[in-house]
Formats: C-alpha cells, sequence, structure tokens
C-alpha cells in the first residue's frame, strides 16, 4: 500500500501546484484560447496536407493530370499556411510568455520584499535568487506552451486515429501497441522526475547561496588565504551535482531506450502490414504513404500525450517551490491609516516611544533574547543600549522597527496629543534607521541618498552629507556626490561609507532614529562632530543607538545594560 500512497500524496501536491498556476494562467485566457484554437487549425492543416498528398501520389500513378494539379496545390497550400500558422503561433506564446513571466516574477519579489522579515530571512539570497529567476523563468516558459498542447496533442491522436481508422482499422492496432508500455512508464518516471526536479532545484539553490555570499565576502576570503579552499568546496558541490545530473541522465537513458526499441518495433509492423496489404492489392500507393505518415504522427502524438505527465510535474514542482515564498504571510499594515494621521504631530512634536514587560524569542526557539523589558525614551532624549554582543541590543532595534514581533508585553509609539500606537510596519514611517553592516547599494552617493526620499533636492543631500560630516571628502570626488559607488562601498572606507549610511538618515528627517554601533568605524573627533549635528539638525529627535564605545554614552539621557539573560536595567 505505500506505493499508492506516495502516488496519492503526489498528485494531491501536483493538484494544488496547478491550481496556483492556472490561477496565473486564467488571466490570460483569451490569449491561451487564441493560441489553442491556432495550434489545432496547424494540426488540422499538418494531417490535411498528409492525406492530400496520399490523393497526389495516387493520382501520379493513375496519371490522372487533373487529380494531380489539384492535390498538389492542396498539399502546397496546407503546408505554406501551416508555416503561416506556426509563425503566428510562436509569436503568441513569446508574448504571453513574457506577460506571464514578468507578472509572477514582479509578485514574487514583492511578496519577498513584503514579507514577515523573521520567515523571509531563513532563505539564503541565493536561494531566493534561484527561485525568483530560475524556477520562475521554467515555470513561465512550459504553462504557456503546457495548456495548449494538451489540447493540440489529443486533437492530433484524434485526427491521425480517425484517419487510420477510416482507410485501416488494424493499421490503428498496429500504432498503438506502444500504448500500454508508454502508460507504465509513464507511472514509474513520474515519482523519479519529481524527486530529480526537488534535489536539482534545491542544489542550484545551494551552489547560488554559495556564489552570492563567497563574492560578496572575496576581500575576507582573500585576506585569510583560504581562496582554495573555497574553489575546493565549489568543486564537491559542483561533483555531487554532477552526479544528480548522471543519475537522472542514466534513468533516462535507459528509459527512452527501452521505448525506442518499442517504438522501433510497432514502426516495423506498421512498414510490413502497409507492405503486404500493398503486395495484396488492398491499398495504393498513396495510401500506403499515407499509413507510414500517420501511423508516425499517431505513435508520437501518444507518446507526446504520455510526455505531458513529467512535464507537469517538472512545472508543478517550479510551481511548489515558488508557493513556498508566496505563502509566506505578509507584514500586517493595519494601522497604516491611524499612522497617516499621526503623521503631522509626529513631525511638530515628535514620538515617545515606550516598552513595557516585553519579552521575545526567534521563532523555531523558546528561549527569550529579551526577557520582560521596560524602558522609555522621550522627543529629544537619546537612550543608549549597550551590553555583550549577541544579548538582544539588535533585536530591541528590530523591534522599534517593526521587523519583528514580541510574543509578551508591548512597544507603543505615541504623540503630545495622546494617540497611541502599537509598534508595527505601520509605524516604521516614523523611524530613520543606521545599520551595523554595510548597507549601501551600487550606484552614486546621491542614489544612496534618495532611496529614503526620492525628490530630495541637491542641496538637501549637501545639507544630510554636512551633517553627517561626509561633504568635506565627498565634495573632493572629482564627481562629487555623483562618483559612483561599487557594490557594498567597496571603494570607500568603513567610515566614509558609514558617514553616507547616516547621512541616508538624516535626509529622511523621520521624527525616531535607530542607529546600530553607528560610529563604530569613526574616530572620537568625527563621532562627536557627527553626534552634535544629530541633535541640532532635530531637536525633537527620539534616538536609540547601541554602542560599545563609552565615549558615546556622554550624549545620551540614560544608558540601559542587556545582560546575558535578555533583561534590561537602567545603569
Amino acid at each position: 500500500m505505500k506505493k499508492p500512497a506516495e502516488y496519492v500524496s503526489l498528485f494531491r501536491s501536483m493538484r494544488k501546484e496547478w491550481r496556483w498556476i492556472l490561477r496565473y494562467v486564467s488571466r490570460y485566457r483569451l490569449q491561451i484560447i487564441v493560441y489553442v484554437v491556432i495550434g489545432i487549425l496547424s494540426t488540422a492543416m499538418g494531417i490535411g496536407s498528409t492525406v492530400a498528398s496520399k490523393y497526389l501520389i495516387d493520382s501520379v500513378v493513375s496519371r490522372d493530370t487533373k487529380t494531380v494539379a489539384v492535390s498538389a496545390v492542396l498539399a502546397v497550400s496546407l503546408a505554406l499556411a501551416q508555416i503561416v500558422v506556426n509563425a503566428v503561433t510562436s509569436r503568441v506564446a513569446t508574448v504571453v510568455g513574457t506577460k506571464v513571466s514578468n507578472e509572477i516574477r514582479s509578485n514574487v519579489y514583492e511578496h519577498m520584499v513584503c514579507s514577515d522579515w523573521e520567515d523571509i530571512s531563513k532563505y539564503h539570497s541565493g536561494d531566493l535568487l534561484n527561485r525568483i529567476e530560475g524556477d520562475v523563468s521554467a515555470l513561465a516558459s512550459s504553462v504557456i506552451s503546457f495548456v495548449p498542447n494538451v489540447f493540440m496533442r489529443v486533437t492530433q491522436f484524434a485526427g491521425c486515429l480517425a484517419v487510420v481508422l477510416y482507410y485501416d482499422p488494424i493499421m490503428a492496432l498496429f500504432a498503438l501497441l506502444s500504448a500500454p508500455f508508454l502508460a507504465v512508464t509513464s507511472n514509474i518516471s513520474a515519482k523519479m522526475m519529481r524527486k530529480y526536479n526537488v534535489e536539482s532545484r534545491n542544489m542550484n539553490g545551494k551552489i547560488l547561496s554559495f556564489y552570492s555570499e563567497s563574492i560578496q565576502n572575496i576581500q575576507t576570503i582573500k585576506a585569510f588565504g583560504i581562496t582554495g579552499r573555497y574553489v575546493g568546496q565549489l568543486k564537491d558541490y559542483m561533483a555531487v551535482y554532477r552526479k544528480m545530473r548522471l543519475d537522472h541522465n542514466k534513468f533516462s537513458v535507459v528509459m527512452t531506450a527501452g521505448l525506442s526499441v518499442i517504438g522501433l518495433l510497432v514502426a516495423y509492423l506498421c512498414y510490413g502490414w502497409g507492405v503486404w496489404r500493398l503486395w495484396q492489392g488492398f491499398i495504393t500507393f498513396g495510401t500506403m504513404t499515407l499509413f507510414l505518415q500517420i501511423s508516425g504522427q499517431l505513435t508520437s502524438s501518444f507518446s507526446a500525450i504520455v510526455s505531458l505527465l513529467p512535464t507537469s510535474i517538472s512545472i508543478a514542482t517550479a510551481a511548489g517551490r515558488i508557493m513556498e515564498i508566496t505563502d509566506i504571510p505578509p507584514e500586517k499594515n493595519d494601522d497604516d491609516s491611524a499612522a497617516e494621521d499621526m503623521a503631522a504631530a509626529a513631525e511638530e512634536s515628535g514620538i515617545s516611544l515606550k516598552c513595557d514587560n516585553l519579552t521575545y524569542a526567534y521563532k523555531g526557539t523558546d528561549i527569550p533574547v529579551v526577557k520582560d523589558i521596560s524602558f522609555y525614551v522621550n522627543p529629544g532624549e537619546t537612550v543608549a543600549l549597550v551590553g555583550p554582543s549577541g544579548e538582544g541590543k539588535t533585536t530591541i532595534l528590530r523591534l522599534i522597527l517593526g521587523l519583528v514581533k514580541p510574543q509578551d508585553g508591548c512597544m507603543t509609539m505615541s504623540v503630545a496629543d495622546g494617540r497611541v500606537l502599537d509598534v508595527s510596519a505601520s509605524t516604521r514611517r516614523f523611524c530613520s534607521y543606521v545599520p551595523q553592516e554595510n548597507a549601501v547599494f551600487a550606484g552614486s552617493i546621491a542614489d544612496n541618498l534618495r532611496i529614503v526620499k526620492p525628490d530630495a533636492a541637491d542641496k538637501e543631500l549637501v545639507e544630510a552629507l554636512k551633517n553627517a560630516d561626509a561633504w568635506g571628502f565627498i565634495e573632493k570626488l572629482p564627481d562629487g556626490m555623483y562618483t559612483q559607488m561599487n557594490e557594498k562601498g567597496v571603494n570607500f572606507s568603513e567610515g566614509q561609507v558609514q558617514r553616507i549610511s547616516i547621512a541616508r538618515a538624516l535626509l529622511r528627517n523621520a521624527p525616531v532614529l535607530v542607529m546600530d554601533e553607528a560610529t563604530s568605524a569613526l574616530d572620537a573627533e568625527t563621532e562627536a562632530t557627527v553626534l552634535a549635528n544629530i541633535m541640532k539638525s532635530y531637536p525633537n529627535r527620539t534616538c536609540v543607538i547601541t554602542t560599545h564605545r563609552p565615549s558615546m554614552l556622554q550624549y545620551c539621557n540614560r544608558v540601559y545594560e542587556v545582560d546575558v539573560a535578555g533583561n534590561l536595567t537602567l545603569k
């Protein structure tokens, strides 16, 4: 009973995945219907051309000049018309396929960036890229042709079968002798195909993740002199992938060879039967030619119908991997309207941040990162979070930014008129953020700043850069703030990149500023200048920082220490 249960599970999963696929396909049903109609017309022309060829040969043998001309014109006309129809079909498939590919790719990307941060962060960036590119491309390029192919192949099979049955039912029986073998092998290959597709795509994701991570950290790899180790690791991955491909190829070769032998036997049987019938005088030379062509089309169309199952498995596998991402719940923005209403008051009087008895543990663990913590920050105040690395400081900042949600307690933002909102994705609009890690993008310095304010004038950019003490080195660059930054800003020093990140946060001009070790790469003098400018530029700003530098604490109204147990105490 195990194997039937496995097949039931396989087809149940495929049914769910195909429902998801058809949701996208349905919005292009008109184009697909046109594609199907054109495809069926092309198939009918092909069969008609074959039948016309039969009459052409018979008329040549019988020296019927009038029939020869008519048959020749009909055969050539149908062949040429089929070429035109095939070209139109190809064009329609490309147009619809591109639309579906773009839509799915955009939809998946939107889900990635709008999903719950903690859930999506479990996936490696390389794996996500593999899904949004590899799986989406495989899905889009296949599904548009797959649905119409079902109709076209069935039409071709039915048409060829009808022609053969009309002229010789025994020939139809011979042509379909391979049907039972094809049906059995399709069931065997279905499970193997599913297994291979899943393993292959997962391995591709692993290799892309390796590429992405190693290239991003190439400076570190070179600095430690471990390039050989990484080259060796890639070779190990490639060896695993190669074995996987060869195992699947071995299975495919055996299955294909077996089916080819069966197909050859069937073809010779049809050929032999046709020769015998011709020898006996029961059929004409034209009918013999028709049999040879139609029997081949009949067998190939049936093979194509059977092969739709492995194809559907491959498409469904790609869809399943995409569904895994699109099924991640999105961030909740239920308080968007209320946050929008608070924006004017927040800009005028600032934001008060309060945390009451909050406990948070990351998903998959019951051990709290922070436990029953409480603190507050009023407009115009700066609060520091200190303590050992890895003990919850950055997690508290993620809570402030609404990236994660507490299991117990609450964190709120309020304005002077008494309106209060729980911290969430909706309240993120009140925050500017300077991350601990390097978070600049390839493009000009101005492009990096305008990420948070696309319509900012050059004057505003300069002001933000001055407040971050970055204008001094930027104005000396050949292209000033339009100087290009390489990926991760590797053509700038860490201190310069950090000041550009601070300028970006200041340009947003939000009432709450969150800084995660934001001055760790700055010298004491620059740090003092930057912090003084921050306080001066927005007196009502609520500022929360994490730091390991004692020099930062003199600018803070209160300092809270996070201990190894996740507790928070006022120093």
